[in-house]
């Protein structure tokens, strides 16, 4: 309840009092205390009654200064003057200032002091202007009160100084707003400051105290009557009724603009008459219904707050407490749900793959066949084939020193007749019963390849995540392997039938999807000096160039590890290297290693594959957390 009351009064700043300080000292019997800040909930101050114009006004000229004063005011006026010639406006404003004070009916020294007033007024609103148009904000406002300080009824000084200072309430949290609240009751006491010297019963005394600012105070027959002494000078309601209620252990509550219930300060007392407000909080921010249960149970804990309920599906939180406790439970919920840090990776994936396959050499004949060219083999070409070929001997047509004609020869016999046997080149050497034929495979081959091939990817992700959650990225495909398939196991005459005329229709396969490619998942921690810790979990998984029952092997790498950078600063996270290198030689035994005759006598394959991985993470900080604290008073009892 106490708490409330700087923020209803606005402007009005609350009034501090030091042990030095006799105008604002309270004195309780023998002992001289403080008076407390003001900070009380439950009334708002209301403007003064305007003075009748058409009233008269009194006028009282002041006594004639003596003569000691009068020539002391003079030696301050000439001294002023001087000052006023050398530009030191100040200085002169001072030495008018005392020449006035000494001699007031002076007329002369009045109107130096005005005007050397208006000069610093004006100095200092063309230096206030001048750093408003600067954007800075603290010089003006300086400039501004101290021009207010030289002339208190300038109204144009107080606009430019409210023009240059922030604004008094808060500006609304982006993740914390008030949906719901209840209509407070305030008073509207007098502003005007009074004075109290009191010796006598406590009842009487806050009576007294209430109904000097036009307070009409109820008191509760809880109040003990005791006697107290009770002096105080130039306070406001606030401090008065602040200073009263210590002094006599009470409190109290409004219940209009101009009525008051005061009852003894107790537990009990709090509890049942102590007004309590409803508010209810929605929060944006939260992520998980734990995070709302935290919050629920850290107000319990620590505001020892009694009626609190939570909405999960509206992310809502609504409390019934005092107003100077729901104010503090808004401040604890700010700065618990408000400061979550958060943070942009900007995750870069690099992959180059190259490949080469060379094949260079002549491949020779290295396998040879042989065989007897017989009357039976000739006989097993055909009818025929033994009298066309002995007529052609006859006539001088071929001869058996021509290889390549009887070659010929028999390769067209063998088309018709299908003789693999015959089906290849062959030579022939011998004649008669010993003619032979030899064939090789393969032919004669000259091999001059080169495949060559680059392959260079960038995957650019920017990735927001927060305090403690983790950022998922997925590059890649979801691939399908087949879990299990269905097949009737007994059969029927149902089951028959469909089978028979191809009607039956298989139930669809139980499968389930494996991520390829690449994931990773970040978890980010922020400290304090904007240093960024990073867990970090990579898998990279790809299909194997075999399978199980016909089900795909999947290749998997993974990486687990942290890594801690400063916001803004870039790091391999990971670098995956593959290189595969395969080198073949076919041809002669021992020519294959002669250097000059190498590649002519065999072939050579090479076979290249290199892949690089690499992923670079860049943390960028887009909110801190809130390090900025914050007091709360609760009234006595909380």
């Amino acid at each position: 309840m106490m708490l409330a009351l700087v923020a209803v009064m606005g402007a009005q700043e609350p009034a501090t009092a030091t042990p030095q300080d006799p105008a604002t000292s309270l004195q309780i019997g023998d002992r001289t205390t403080t008076p407390a800040e003001e900070a009380t909930n439950g009334f708002q101050p209301q403007p003064q009654t305007a003075a009748d114009p058409n009233k008269p006004a009194s006028t009282i000229l002041p006594a004639p200064p003596s003569p000691e004063a009068v020539a002391e005011a003079k030696r301050q006026f000439k001294a002023g003057a001087r000052l006023k010639a050398s530009d030191k406006t100040e200085a002169a404003f001072e030495k008018f200032e005392q020449a006035s004070q000494l001699d007031p009916r002076n007329l002369e020294y009045v109107t130096a002091r005005e005007f050397a007033r208006q000069q610093l007024v004006m100095e200092a609103l063309g230096r206030g202007n001048k750093a408003m148009q600067a954007k800075n904000e603290v010089a003006a406002t300086a400039e501004f009160r101290q021009a207010l300080e030289y002339d208190p009824t300038n109204e144009f000084a107080r606009q430019r100084l409210n023009d240059s200072v922030w604004e008094s309430n808060a500006p609304p949290s982006r993740t914390l707003q008030v949906v719901q609240k209840s209509v407070e009751v305030y008073l509207s006491p007098s502003l005007e400051p009074k004075d109290f010297q009191f010796r006598g019963e406590a009842r009487t005394l806050l009576t007294q105290v209430a109904k000097a600012y036009g307070i009409t105070a109820t008191i509760d027959d809880s109040v003990q009557a005791r006697r107290v002494h009770f002096d105080i000078e130039k306070v406001d309601f606030a401090t008065a009724m602040e200073a009263a209620t210590r002094v006599t252990r009470t409190f109290w509550i409004a219940l209009s603009g101009s009525q008051m219930y005061v009852v003894a300060d107790t537990v009990e007392n709090r509890r049942n008459f102590e007004r309590l407000a409803i508010r209810t909080f929605y929060l944006s921010d939260v992520s998980s219904p734990q995070e709302l249960a935290d919050m629920v149970n850290a107000l319990r804990v620590i505001l020892d707050i009694r009626f609190v309920s939570q909405n999960l599906q509206q992310s809502t939180i609504t409390i019934r407490a005092p107003l100077a406790v729901v104010e503090a439970a808004s401040r604890l919920i700010e700065s618990l749900a408000g400061g979550r840090p958060q943070l942009t990776l900007d995750v870069r994936v690099y992959q180059i793959s190259s490949s080469l396959v060379q094949q260079l050499g002549t491949q020779w004949p290295n396998q040879f066949t042989m065989f007897n060219i017989s009357p039976a083999l000739i006989a097993s070409l055909g009818a025929g084939a033994s009298d066309l070929i002995n007529q052609l001997i006859a006539s001088g047509g071929i001869n058996q020193a021509n290889s390549t004609a009887i070659q010929a020869l028999i390769a067209q016999l063998q088309q018709s007749t299908q003789n693999s046997l015959l089906s290849t080149p062959f030579a022939t050497f011998g004649g008669g019963l010993t003619l032979t034929g030899v064939s090789w495979t393969p032919p004669l081959t000259v091999n001059l390849r080169v495949n060559e091939s680059d392959v260079h990817n960038l995957e650019h992700v920017t990735l927001l995540a927060s305090q403690n959650t983790p950022a998922v990225l997925k590059i890649g495909e979801r691939y399908p392997i087949v879990n299990a398939t269905f097949a009737p196991i007994y059969n029927s005459s149902a089951i028959s039938k469909v089978l028979g005329n191809q009607s039956y229709v298989a139930p669809f396969p139980s499968f389930n999807f494996e991520d390829l490619g690449l994931n990773m998942k970040a978890t980010p921690m922020i400290h304090s000096n904007t240093d960024v810790s990073l867990k970090i979990e990579v898998n990279i998984r790809s299909l194997g160039g075999q399978s199980v029952n016909g089900i795909p092997i999947i290749l998997n790498r993974e990486y687990t590890g942290s890594i801690t950078l400063k916001n803004g600063e870039s790091g391999v996270v990971a670098g995956l290297i593959s290189k595969a290198d395969s080198h073949s030689l076919s041809g002669y035994p021992f020519l294959g290693r002669v250097p000059v005759a190498s590649y002519a006598s065999s072939v050579h394959d090479k076979n290249e594959n290199d892949d690089e991985l690499l992923i670079v993470m860049t943390p960028y900080i887009t909110r801190m957390a809130s390090s900025a604290g914050f007091a709360v008073q609760l009234p006595m009892g909380h």
